[in-house]
Protein backbone atom coordinates (compact mmCIF):
# COMPACT_ATOMS: atom_id res chain seq x y z
CA UNK A 1 0.00 0.00 0.00
CA UNK A 2 1.20 3.53 -0.67
CA UNK A 3 -0.07 7.04 -0.04
CA UNK A 4 0.67 10.30 -1.83
CA UNK A 5 -0.89 13.11 0.20
CA UNK A 6 0.33 16.56 1.05
CA UNK A 7 -1.19 19.18 3.37
CA UNK A 8 0.04 22.76 3.15
CA UNK A 9 -0.93 25.92 4.99
CA UNK A 10 0.54 29.08 3.55
CA UNK A 11 0.09 32.32 1.65
CA UNK A 12 -0.50 32.77 -2.06
CA UNK A 13 2.48 34.40 -3.79
CA UNK A 14 0.66 35.89 -6.81
CA UNK A 15 -2.82 35.97 -8.30
CA UNK A 16 -3.76 32.62 -9.87
CA UNK A 17 -3.12 32.09 -13.57
CA UNK A 18 -6.29 30.51 -15.00
CA UNK A 19 -6.33 28.91 -18.47
CA UNK A 20 -9.31 27.53 -20.36
CA UNK A 21 -9.01 24.89 -23.08
CA UNK A 22 -11.14 24.24 -26.19
CA UNK A 23 -12.49 21.10 -24.53
CA UNK A 24 -14.06 23.25 -21.79
CA UNK A 25 -11.57 22.11 -19.16
CA UNK A 26 -9.75 24.69 -17.06
CA UNK A 27 -6.62 24.75 -14.92
CA UNK A 28 -5.37 27.29 -12.39
CA UNK A 29 -1.76 27.65 -11.20
CA UNK A 30 -0.36 29.73 -8.37
CA UNK A 31 2.63 29.68 -6.00
CA UNK A 32 2.07 29.03 -2.28
CA UNK A 33 4.65 30.01 0.34
CA UNK A 34 5.09 28.05 3.57
CA UNK A 35 7.49 29.28 6.24
CA UNK A 36 9.27 27.82 9.23
CA UNK A 37 10.10 30.28 11.97
CA UNK A 38 13.66 31.18 12.70
CA UNK A 39 15.12 30.27 16.08
CA UNK A 40 18.27 30.36 18.18
CA UNK A 41 19.97 27.16 19.38
CA UNK A 42 21.20 26.74 22.96
CA UNK A 43 24.78 27.40 21.81
CA UNK A 44 23.74 30.77 20.32
CA UNK A 45 23.60 29.72 16.68
CA UNK A 46 20.85 31.60 14.87
CA UNK A 47 18.79 29.55 12.40
CA UNK A 48 16.98 31.97 10.04
CA UNK A 49 13.38 31.70 8.88
CA UNK A 50 13.02 29.36 5.91
CA UNK A 51 10.40 29.83 3.22
CA UNK A 52 9.50 27.10 0.71
CA UNK A 53 7.60 27.86 -2.49
CA UNK A 54 5.16 25.27 -3.85
CA UNK A 55 3.61 25.20 -7.34
CA UNK A 56 -0.12 24.54 -6.88
CA UNK A 57 -2.20 23.14 -9.77
CA UNK A 58 -6.00 23.22 -9.50
CA UNK A 59 -8.37 21.47 -11.93
CA UNK A 60 -12.07 20.70 -12.40
CA UNK A 61 -14.68 22.39 -10.18
CA UNK A 62 -12.09 24.02 -7.89
CA UNK A 63 -10.92 26.32 -10.69
CA UNK A 64 -13.99 28.56 -10.49
CA UNK A 65 -13.53 28.94 -6.73
CA UNK A 66 -9.84 29.81 -7.12
CA UNK A 67 -10.51 32.23 -9.98
CA UNK A 68 -13.24 34.06 -8.08
CA UNK A 69 -11.84 34.22 -4.56
CA UNK A 70 -8.10 33.49 -4.29
CA UNK A 71 -5.74 36.48 -4.53
CA UNK A 72 -2.11 37.26 -3.76
CA UNK A 73 -1.64 37.15 0.02
CA UNK A 74 -4.63 34.88 0.70
CA UNK A 75 -4.04 32.36 3.48
CA UNK A 76 -4.90 28.89 2.18
CA UNK A 77 -5.18 25.32 3.38
CA UNK A 78 -4.36 22.99 0.47
CA UNK A 79 -4.63 19.20 0.32
CA UNK A 80 -3.38 17.31 -2.68
CA UNK A 81 -0.85 15.01 -4.28
CA UNK A 82 2.80 15.57 -5.20
CA UNK A 83 3.50 15.11 -8.89
CA UNK A 84 6.78 15.54 -10.73
CA UNK A 85 6.94 16.05 -14.47
CA UNK A 86 9.82 16.61 -16.84
CA UNK A 87 10.29 18.54 -20.06
CA UNK A 88 13.12 19.57 -22.37
CA UNK A 89 13.86 23.29 -22.37
CA UNK A 90 14.79 25.33 -25.48
CA UNK A 91 18.44 24.28 -25.26
CA UNK A 92 17.54 20.58 -24.96
CA UNK A 93 18.26 20.25 -21.23
CA UNK A 94 15.85 18.01 -19.34
CA UNK A 95 14.10 19.97 -16.56
CA UNK A 96 11.98 18.66 -13.70
CA UNK A 97 9.05 20.42 -12.05
CA UNK A 98 7.43 19.32 -8.81
CA UNK A 99 3.80 20.39 -8.37
CA UNK A 100 1.02 19.94 -5.85
CA UNK A 101 -2.19 18.85 -7.60
CA UNK A 102 -4.85 20.18 -5.24
CA UNK A 103 -7.88 18.09 -4.29
CA UNK A 104 -9.09 20.56 -1.64
CA UNK A 105 -8.59 24.30 -1.21
CA UNK A 106 -9.92 26.34 1.72
CA UNK A 107 -9.24 29.74 3.18
CA UNK A 108 -7.16 29.66 6.32
CA UNK A 109 -6.45 32.45 8.76
CA UNK A 110 -3.42 32.11 11.00
CA UNK A 111 -4.52 35.06 13.12
CA UNK A 112 -1.27 36.90 12.44
CA UNK A 113 -2.78 38.76 9.48
CA UNK A 114 -6.10 40.56 9.38
CA UNK A 115 -8.67 38.70 7.32
CA UNK A 116 -9.36 40.18 3.91
CA UNK A 117 -12.84 41.62 4.30
CA UNK A 118 -13.55 41.24 0.58
CA UNK A 119 -13.34 37.46 0.72
CA UNK A 120 -15.66 34.86 2.13
CA UNK A 121 -13.10 33.27 4.42
CA UNK A 122 -15.39 30.52 5.67
CA UNK A 123 -16.09 29.00 2.26
CA UNK A 124 -14.83 25.50 1.55
CA UNK A 125 -13.84 24.96 -2.07
CA UNK A 126 -15.23 21.42 -2.08
CA UNK A 127 -18.53 22.62 -0.66
CA UNK A 128 -18.96 25.48 -3.12
CA UNK A 129 -22.56 25.55 -4.28
CA UNK A 130 -23.66 23.11 -1.58
CA UNK A 131 -24.19 25.73 1.13
CA UNK A 132 -21.68 24.16 3.50
CA UNK A 133 -19.08 26.10 5.46
CA UNK A 134 -15.78 25.07 6.95
CA UNK A 135 -15.43 24.25 10.62
CA UNK A 136 -14.81 27.10 13.09
CA UNK A 137 -11.31 27.50 14.44
CA UNK A 138 -11.15 25.49 17.70
CA UNK A 139 -8.01 27.38 18.73
CA UNK A 140 -9.87 30.68 19.00
CA UNK A 141 -11.07 31.47 22.50
CA UNK A 142 -14.76 32.14 22.90
CA UNK A 143 -15.50 35.66 24.16
CA UNK A 144 -16.30 35.75 27.83
CA UNK A 145 -14.85 32.30 28.45
CA UNK A 146 -12.88 31.91 31.65
CA UNK A 147 -10.65 28.93 32.46
CA UNK A 148 -12.14 27.01 35.41
CA UNK A 149 -9.99 26.93 38.52
CA UNK A 150 -9.28 23.69 40.31
CA UNK A 151 -10.77 23.33 43.78
CA UNK A 152 -9.38 21.00 46.37
CA UNK A 153 -11.85 18.62 47.92
CA UNK A 154 -11.40 16.55 51.06
CA UNK A 155 -11.39 13.26 49.12
CA UNK A 156 -8.09 14.28 47.54
CA UNK A 157 -6.54 15.77 50.65
CA UNK A 158 -4.96 12.53 51.90
CA UNK A 159 -3.82 9.55 49.83
CA UNK A 160 -5.84 6.39 50.20
CA UNK A 161 -3.66 3.50 51.45
CA UNK A 162 -5.85 0.92 49.69
CA UNK A 163 -5.31 2.53 46.32
CA UNK A 164 -1.62 2.05 45.55
CA UNK A 165 -1.85 1.42 41.83
CA UNK A 166 1.44 2.12 40.02
CA UNK A 167 -0.21 4.24 37.31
Amino acid sequence: MSLNKVILIGNVGKDPDVRYFDSGAAVANFPLATSERGYTLANGTVVPERTEWHNIVVRRDLVSFVEKWVRKGSGLYVEGKIRTRSYDDQSGVKRYVTEIHADRVEFYSTGSRPADSGQSGSMNANAMGQGQQSQPNPMAAAPGYQQPTATRTESFAEPNAEDDLPF
